[in-house]
C-alpha cells in the first residue's frame, strides 16, 4: 500500500548500517541507501522524533543447516558507519538475530515514548529489514518501509520482500515520501 500518512509519534529504525556489513556487494549501491537513510535521520532528529540505530553482533542460538559465524568479529565490525552521525539521543539496539525486536528491549523503549509507528531502512532487505518490519507489525506498530533506503546482496530476496511481504506489513514509499509526510518540528 502506498504511503498515505505518518502518525505524530513515529520512530525511524535504521538496520545494520555498520562497518562490518556496508563493504559487501549489494544489488543497489550502498552509498545511495546510506544517503537516503541519513536524510531520514536528519529529518527525524530535526522534528525530535526517535531514531533507532541497530547493529548486529551475533546470531540466534538455534540449530540450522548452515553453521553460524564462529569466533569473534574483527575490531570495529559492529561500529556504526560515521555517516549516521550517532547522537546521544539515539536509541541503540544490538541484536543477535535478524530482527531488532527479538530478545531486545526495543518494543518497551518505543512504547514508553508513545511511539505508534515505525519507518524501517537499512540492510539487508530480505533479512534484517524484513524481520524487523515483521516484528514491529506483530507488536502492533504501524509499519512504513522506505524502499529506496534499503538493499540486499540478493536481488531475488530484495524484490520478493518489496513485492510480496512489505505490502502485507504496512505502507511503502521513498525516503522523500516519508520526509514529506513527517509532522512539522515542534518548538
Amino acid at each position: 500500500m502506498p504511503l498515505t500518512m505518518l502518525d505524530p509519534n513515529t520512530a525511524l529504525i535504521v538496520v545494520d548500517l555498520q562497518k562490518g556489513i556496508v563493504d559487501r556487494s549489494f544489488v543497489h549501491p550502498i552509498d545511495g541507501v546510506v544517503a537516503r537513510s541519513r536524510a531520514l535521520i536528519d529529518a527525524f532528529r530535526e522534528r525530535h522524533l526517535p531514531v533507532v540505530l541497530v547493529n548486529v553482533a551475533g546470531v540466534a542460538p538455534g540449530r540450522t543447516e548452515r553453521p553460524p559465524h564462529s569466533g569473534s568479529f574483527p575490531a570495529g565490525w559492529t561500529d556504526f558507519i560515521p555517516e549516521l552521525d550517532r547522537q546521544p539521543s539515539d536509541i541503540v539496539v544490538t541484536k543477535r538475530s535478524w530482527g531488532a525486536f527479538a530478545n531486545t528491549d526495543l518494543e518497551g523503549r518505543l512504547k514508553a515514548l508513545g511511539v505508534t509507528q515505525v519507518v524501517v531502512t537499512g540492510v539487508a532487505t530480505g533479512t534484517g529489514v524484513e524481520a524487523t518490519a515483521r516484528q514491529a507489525y506483530e507488536h502492533g506498530f504501524h509499519v512504513t518501509l522506505a524502499l529506496d533506503a534499503m538493499t540486499d546482496a540478493r536481488a531475488e530476496a530484495h524484490e520478493y520482500s518489496i513485492t510480496n511481504v512489505f505490502p502485507k506489513l504496512g505502507e511503502t514509499g521513498t525516503a522523500q515520501d516519508v520526509i514529506d509526510r513527517l509532522p512539522r518540528a515542534s518548538t
